[in-house]
């Protein structure tokens, strides 16, 4: 299956596609970066160029591809599959890891994703979010129309933030969150049905997400509870 590539695109050399992607006029691929299957990928999109930071290589890729040395080049991009990336927004390199966006993700117009990010499976980002270095968004994660995330900030699976919420620390598991800082303001009990739970799952589980008691052994599917596991075994933020 072949990809579909407007002429006007940029595609430097290091940078690895898969099949069926599209990518849309003005697109800037940079490598190293990894892209999966079936992406579709926006006017004047830019993945790969170096991270937004001082002490950064700023090398010209789009000339002579990279490297192959990760202190010159960045640490990468990787994107998974099924993902559509809308008009201007942007992906950096990593400065210490591979900045990563998982599969089946939104990301709508004006994203930015900065480096050494980690952002999971089926996330929405509304139009111009902003995460800041080594931010981590867990799969299923709604960020609403020009959320902030302070770097190192993580937003946990199935969380909700609204639109124009500034994220300083972190946003629990399926939490709605909002506000200049953001604050929890309830649970996110419509990703929770979408994720397979009835009213008696929802209803075992709410202590352990309003923070009153452990994760509850038994009485959760155990696709939500492997995540829950996963959020409780968090490494620091940020940590290398």
């Amino acid at each position: 299956m072949s990809n579909h590539i407007h002429d006007t695109a940029v595609i430097a050399d290091g940078v690895e596609l898969g099949d069926g992607n599209v990518v849309g006029p003005y697109a800037v691929l940079l490598g190293p970066a990894v892209i999966g299957d079936h992406n579709w990928i926006g006017p004047h999109v830019t993945i790969g160029a170096p991270a937004s930071d001082a002490a950064a290589p700023h090398p010209r890729v789009w000339e002579h591809g990279p490297a192959g040395d990760p202190e010159l080049d960045g640490y990468g991009v990787a994107i998974g599959d099924g993902n559509r990336i809308r008009e201007y927004a942007s992906v950096h390199q990593g400065t210490w890891r591979t900045t990563r966006l998982g599969s089946e993700g939104y990301y709508l117009r004006g994203v930015h994703v900065a480096h050494d990010c980690v952002v999971g499976d089926g996330v929405v980002l509304g139009s111009n979010t902003v995460l800041g270095g080594h931010c981590e968004v867990w799969s299923e994660a709604n960020l609403g129309l020009g959320v902030l995330a302070h770097q190192r900030a993580r937003v946990g699976p199935g969380a909700m933030v609204g639109m124009g919420a500034v994220v300083l620390r972190e946003v629990g598991p399926f939490a709605v969150s909002a506000g200049v800082p953001a604050r929890f303001t309830g649970i996110n009990t419509v990703g929770l049905t979408r994720a397979g739970l009835g009213e008696e799952e929802i209803a075992t589980l709410r202590p352990y997400l309003l923070g009153e008691r452990a994760l509850p052994d038994g009485g959760v599917p155990a696709g939500v509870a492997a995540r829950l596991t996963a959020w409780d075994s968090r490494t620091e933020r940020g940590q290398r």
